[in-house]
């Protein structure tokens, strides 16, 4: 439920005194169990302190939160059958024209481009897929070779997990029985469930025997792009695609409305905003895409909301620091991301990056992300409120690790005028992670890390090496006062720990206090547990 909860810690009499206290969910509300072992507490008076509950309820993460086809309107309008040009069919459509997509696999082969105010939307099972069956299989040394299928050889776009063999780029993903399988970078490395694409031959290993089985390529770069205002796509399963890096299957434009959808298994981007002023994305399940499972650029306004974000970068391409996980928006204006499932993606869970100025993240739920749950960088006047991040940052591969430097579950980089407030931060690798960095120069001029404030959050953090703080390169120090921690509720392994970090320096919470950081702020040791619907359940320490 929504609704910030509060716990103070009474000591008898009218007065109130110094206590770290640790809390305990009862029914809906926080109440303190009295005061710790003084030995290491703080000495600060006693705080009523905000549990830092969302004010606005998150997506619960249980299975019970709706999204795709199945919450879509029924379609009334112009059939689309199976057997139709679906491209031309709407071409051929005047303006303002609603589209019914019957049930079934409608096989795009050329990009459908929806005039002004046009509707595309679909009847139960319709499916646009832009892959094409393989069936032309031969035996071959133990594996099944198919020939005369792929495009020429192209050059690499994007960055990869894998920088050496390099070939998440490569956008023809094979699907054995709707079952993705996995590229390898040689003949020889091919086995059951796996395939390799020789673009110089031009012919595709397979090591799994085809038969009696349905092997479909994906092949079609774009399902649906326009430069035409007002269209609308509903009702969909847009899958396989063989969208290049930071390309989508469905390119928004100005004006659309991107509304319950199933946007999966694509080779890029699930749903990219391009030059999308006052788009809408909502309601889609967007899960299992190559690189990402939304992206934005150049946009002013759009709202993405109320979709679930999920197991995105099936393909390979960096974890740690590119285009890779949930959600990225760049160079946009505006607008929010509210509301929203973000769970289970090898990246970011959402990304703010490149002068992306006022933008709001709020209510999400961003849940096991492989790198920072939430990033704001190289940005201005953004709000990070009221949202659930836990679990993130645990991935393990190049340019993963542990430090403040690496991230945490909110990870404020290089940016100006950012707040951080009434979020739940619990067992991510690190806290909040505040970055100066040297990053040149921009449309606002030099890029800096200033006014920062983080208020009203609640965190945990327990064990080995998380923390909180600041970290800054030689040649970007942080001047005194530009970043302030206040307000907020720490849940701890120990208050003897250091667990904040301060430019190099490590602290213990009473430590931290004497740095002019958090002097309002309550140390509580306990263990958090965070259920599916975003509510975080402090227990007490255990003997």
């Amino acid at each position: 439920m929504g609704g910030a909860l509060r716990a103070t810690c009474a000591t008898g009499g009218s007065a109130m005194r110094t206590a770290v206290f640790a809390v305990v969910a009862v029914g809906t509300s926080l109440v303190a169990v009295g005061p710790l072992p003084a030995r290491g507490a703080p000495d600060q008076p006693a705080l009523d302190q905000s549990a830092a509950v969302p004010d606005a309820a998150v997506p619960p993460a249980d299975g019970t939160f709706r999204t795709g086809p199945a919450v879509a309107p029924p379609c009334s309008g112009v059939p689309i059958r199976t057997t139709d040009n679906a491209a031309k069919v709407v071409d051929d459509a005047p303006t303002g024209t609603t589209f019914c997509f019957t049930a079934g696999w409608h096989r795009i082969t050329e990009t459908i481009h929806p005039k002004a105010d046009q509707v595309l939307a679909g009847n139960t099972g319709a499916v646009l897929t832009g892959s094409v069956r393989l069936t032309r299989w031969t035996a071959n040394n133990g594996d099944w070779v198919t020939t005369g299928v792929l495009p020429p050889a192209y050059p690499q776009t994007g960055q990869c997990e894998d920088n050496t063999a390099n070939i998440c780029y490569l956008g023809e993903q094979l699907f054995l029985d709707s079952k993705h399988l996995t590229r390898v970078a040689t003949r020889d490395k091919v086995a059951p469930g796996a395939f390799y694409a020789d673009y110089a031959a031009n012919a595709v290993y397979l090591g799994s025997n085809p038969a009696g089985h349905s092997i479909e390529m994906s092949k079609t770069q774009t399902a649906i792009e326009s430069s035409a205002t007002g269209v609308t796509v509903r009702g969909l399963t847009i899958e396989h695609f063989a969208t290049p890096p930071q390309g989508g299957a469905v390119v928004l434009g100005l004006g659309w409305k991107v509304i319950a959808n199933d946007i999966r298994w694509n080779h890029g981007v699930g749903a990219m905003l391009v030059n999308a002023d006052g788009a809408v994305l909502e309601k889609n399940h967007i899960h299992s895409n190559g690189q990402l499972g939304i992206g934005q650029y150049s946009t002013l306004k759009a709202t993405i909301a109320s979709n679930e974000v999920s197991y995105n970068n099936t393909d390979g391409f960096w974890i740690a620091d590119w285009e890779s996980g949930g959600i990225k928006t760049t160079w946009s204006s505006g607008g929010q991301v509210s509301g929203n499932l973000i769970q289970y993606n090898r990246g970011i869970g959402l990304w703010s990056d490149a002068y992306d100025d006022s933008r709001t993240f709020s209510s999400n739920q961003i849940l096991r992300n492989a790198a920072d749950g939430i990033r704001y960088e190289i940005g201005r006047n953004g709000v990070i409120s009221d949202n659930v991040v836990s679990g993130n940052g645990f991935g393990t591969g190049r340019g993963s690790g542990t430090s403040l430097w690496d991230g945490g579950g909110i990870n404020v980089n290089t940016s100006s005028n950012v707040q951080v407030r009434d979020n739940v931060v619990a067992n991510n690798v690190n806290g909040i992670a505040i970055q100066s960095r040297t990053r040149g120069s921009g449309p606002w001029g030099t890029n800096l890390l200033r006014d920062i404030v983080v208020s009203g959050n609640q965190v945990t953090m327990r064990g080995g090496t998380t923390a909180t703080g600041m970290v800054q390169n030689a040649g970007a120090v942080i001047p005194a006062g530009e970043v302030t921690l206040n307000d907020n509720v720490y849940i701890l392994d120990s208050l003897t720990a250091e667990r904040f970090q301060k430019t190099g320096q490590w602290y213990t919470a009473k430590q931290w206090r004497g740095t002019g950081q958090d002097t309002a702020s309550a140390f509580t040791l306990g263990k958090a547990v965070l259920d599916a619907t975003g509510i975080l359940t402090i227990l007490p320490p255990t003997s």
